[in-house]
């Protein structure tokens, strides 16, 4: 939308046809104490009915506020074509530990998985890392990563709102002493989330579902399970956040229904990296990447074959399922499980 249309809605359309378009209007409206304005008329209109008091507290008149106002939507409606306008996300090769260019470079569009691998210690998360700040040729390995297969400036890079990159570490660790609620309602402000109750509800529900074990929305985040933990950022990333990549380090070890991460966050076409030693993840993505000795060594597509072995391994991952949900409400590992299941 050009801004000139903008500057024209905000003038000249009612309040409650721009908050039908743009319902994060609402919050604008909050922040100043100005949700009982009409919203009958158009909004200077409408301020001329506001208390005095407010528009002086504020240090502001009505023709500012509009300027305040039309800035505010300009922000957010940029952020979010700039956040849908990523088709593709390039790795440049750069080096290994051993100081040897890197054979291979990656090209990855928007709605793919990808998957990465390689033994522990081998390099996958310094991988992530280079992705996570848009490296530039200015990290150890040398990499370069180029969106839209252009060269990221340094706004872009480091900008704080409206972020290209959301990761999710092996390690979540909160600091704040909210409850569950306050926190999904304070990220929803943060980031300006249209209908934010309704989101609220679907992160806190879709967060249960992925967890071991259920959490109320009065649980402190503090008391959360790393699994707990790493189910509400999963959900919260794939409902709240617009970055449309994601990087997930680790997720088999989260305690989680991991597969069903991953499907969630594939929505919306964003694109996904996800450091794996987990076979049903790794053959679940379209690429995986193979990291030696610091370096992006082979890139395997995942063939036709391997997508028909995912049925057996699916059932063999059922089994240590069933066999960690035994553990873990104090059954006993006998023989006759396996009989049960024709496994000697």
């Amino acid at each position: 939308m050009m801004t000139e249309d903008l500057f024209s809605i905000l003038h000249n359309q009612n309040l409650d046809e721009v908050l039908k378009t743009y319902p994060i209007v609402m919050d604008f409206l909050a922040n100043y104490r100005l949700e009982d304005i009409p919203k009958d008329k158009p909004f200077i209109e409408a301020l001329n009915q506001a208390d005095d008091e407010i528009l002086e507290e504020f240090g502001v008149d009505q023709y500012s506020m509009l300027l305040s106002l039309h800035s505010f939507l300009k922000t957010f409606t940029s952020e979010e074509t700039a956040l849908a306008s990523v088709s593709s996300l390039t790795i440049l090769g750069g080096f290994n530990k051993s100081r040897e260019a890197e054979s291979v470079s990656l090209k990855i569009q928007s709605g793919e998985i990808i998957s990465i691998v390689g033994p522990t210690g081998s390099g996958k998360s310094r991988l992530l890392n280079d992705i996570e700040c848009l490296a530039q040729e200015d990290t150890p390995t040398g990499r370069k990563i180029l969106v839209n297969d252009r060269e990221i400036d340094e706004d872009s890079r480091f900008e704080i709102e409206g972020k290209l990159v959301a990761q999710l570490s092996q390690n979540m660790n909160f600091v704040m002493d909210l409850t569950v609620q306050e926190f999904l309602e304070m990220h929803a402000k943060s980031r300006l989330t249209p209908k934010a109750k309704i989101v609220i509800e679907k992160c806190f529900t879709c967060a249960n579902d992925l967890a071991g074990e259920k959490f109320s929305k009065d649980t402190k985040v503090t008391q959360l399970s790393g699994g707990q933990s790493r189910a509400l950022m999963i959900a919260d990333t794939a409902f709240m956040s617009n970055s449309p990549i994601v990087l997930i380090d680790e997720i088999e070890n989260a305690g989680i229904d991991r597969r069903q991460a991953i499907e969630l966050l594939a929505r919306n076409d964003k694109i996904i990296l996800v450091s794996t030693h987990d076979p049903l993840l790794a053959l679940s993505a379209d690429k995986r990447v193979v990291i030696k000795n610091g370096g992006m060594y082979k890139i395997i597509e995942t063939s036709e074959e391997e997508k028909q072995s995912l049925a057996a391994i699916e059932k063999l991952d059922n089994i240590q399922h069933m066999l960690r949900q035994k553990l873990r409400f104090g059954h006993c590992i006998t023989e006759d499980i396996f009989e049960n299941l024709q496994i000697r």
